[in-house]
């Protein structure tokens, strides 16, 4: 077992690995900006180091830094969290270079799965339903019409590096390819410096539902059933659940068993989510893999009293999994509460929290690396808690995140849990109809505004 592992990561999630080394009697080290000094996963880490100033690429993008910060406390893991380095090849590698043991995918499975080009053709080859589209990225404008016309509009321009919604557009007629095409390779180009596109047959409306899997050193792989996480902006997921509520016994069997084969066809290693987009008559097709934690991870720990992050260090450290799949029991919800503005188009909203009240009682989870008198910083993702409800019944888990919302109190920033708290009482969300779609036709009611 590892003596001690640096988080190459901040925010919650860095405390939330702290928390599980602890527990396993494995030191830890914290990497911070100077942004982040005053920030908790720093004051809860047994040793902490600066590695740079308030941008993400003099910090917790810079890969020299990181690396001899884990030389210099003698280090021997890494945990990369979600985001920044979490999926980067190269880092991965380096990691091996120096001995550190990378907890997450290998520098070939990341490249494999990161591509998402690479990576369904790789799924056709394990024979894990996709969504129809372009054999590979597209040379140029003239292939991408030539594809899409014989697809039939609509259609999804994707950039094979992409995340996060950015590089992608839906092109709904012919007339609108053109300029799509351009933006998308632009601003792929600009978030990940690499403009490669594909492209995707176009499902309208679906459900985003993805299953929980973890692979060990032997090739062997399971699944941990599924998260709906269809309530999405811009391709940014606002919260999820499980179990989904469009779900059936059969659907749920094929989804798993999809996602095991795909685990143990590439011989995965860890902890990771098989993706997919599954249309009105339930037909499922494989969109991509994330070879990392979630963000979402909480709510499938709550429904099958298992933890994650202690499974990847175990796996990372040589011990097998059991190979049994694992159903929920119970149900969870979870609502990313972000430092944003949801009266005023989700602006972000960084600045000091001058009183914070966190909701308690059975059922209620939080994730949080924030406290009352804590300065977000501007230069990083806007998500700061993760409020997490669980119960033996859907129904009673929104009553009690209702109950809970309205327990948090966070002032000093605008935040979304005045968006979560009349998203818990709009009709279609209590029947669990809804689809990535959900928010474009959702306006909120602005007569609850503080």
């Amino acid at each position: 077992m590892f003596k001690k592992i640096l988080i190459a990561n901040r925010g919650e999630i860095a405390l939330r690995i702290i928390r599980t080394c602890r527990e396993m009697g494995i030191k830890t080290v914290a990497v911070y900006s100077t942004a982040d000094a005053e920030s908790l996963h720093v004051r809860f880490a047994d040793e902490a180091v600066c590695i740079g100033p308030p941008p993400s690429n003099l910090s917790y993008l810079k890969i020299s830094n990181i690396i001899a910060a884990a030389e210099i406390t003698n280090a021997d893991a890494i945990h990369p969290g979600y985001g920044f380095l979490a999926e980067n090849s190269k880092f991965s590698k380096i990691c091996e270079e120096h001995n550190i043991k990378f907890i997450g995918a290998s520098p070939t499975m990341i490249d494999r799965m990161g591509d998402k080009a690479s990576a369904r053709a790789t799924m056709m080859e394990a024979g894990v339903p996709c969504i129809p589209g372009s054999d590979g990225i597209l040379k140029d404008y003239y292939e991408c019409l030539k594809v899409a016309k014989e697809m039939g509009f609509p259609v999804m321009l994707k950039a094979t590096a992409g995340g996060g919604g950015k590089g992608m557009r839906a092109v709904l007629t012919e007339d609108k390819l053109h300029d799509a095409w351009n933006s998308a390779r632009q601003e792929a180009a600009a978030a990940f410096g690499n403009d490669g596109m594909y492209m995707e047959k176009l499902i309208l409306e679906p459900r985003h539902i993805e299953i929980q899997i973890v692979g060990d050193s032997t090739g062997k792989a399971c699944h941990l059933s599924e998260r709906d996480c269809s309530i999405q902006r811009r391709h940014q997921k606002l919260t999820e659940e499980t179990p989904s509520p469009f779900m059936t016994d059969k659907l749920r069997k094929l989804m798993g068993d999809a996602a095991v084969k795909a685990a143990e066809y590439i011989k995965y290693e860890g902890a990771g989510t098989v993706e997919f987009l599954v249309d009105k008559h339930r037909n499922f097709y494989f969109m991509e893999m994330n070879t990392r934690i979630q963000v979402e991870h909480p709510i499938t720990e709550q429904v099958i009293d298992y933890d994650l992050i202690r499974e990847q260090i175990l796996v990372a450290s040589g011990v097998p999994i059991s190979g049994k799949n694992y159903f929920p029991k119970m149900h969870s919800i979870e609502c990313r509460i972000n430092a944003e503005d949801p009266y005023n188009d989700f602006r972000p909203s960084p600045g000091k929290i001058t009183n914070l009240h966190a909701p308690g009682g059975h059922g209620v989870r939080i994730d949080t690396h924030v406290y009352s008198g804590y300065s977000i910083p501007p230069n990083y993702d806007s998500m700061i808690a993760k409020l997490i409800t669980t119960a033996q019944t859907r129904d009673e888990a929104i009553s009690k995140m209702r109950r809970a919302l309205d327990e948090f109190v966070i002032e000093g920033v605008k935040t979304t849990i005045p968006f979560h708290r009349q998203l818990m009482d709009h009709p279609d969300y209590i029947d669990g109809n809804y689809t990535t779609k959900f928010m474009e036709s959702w306006k909120m009611d602005p007569i609850v505004k503080d």
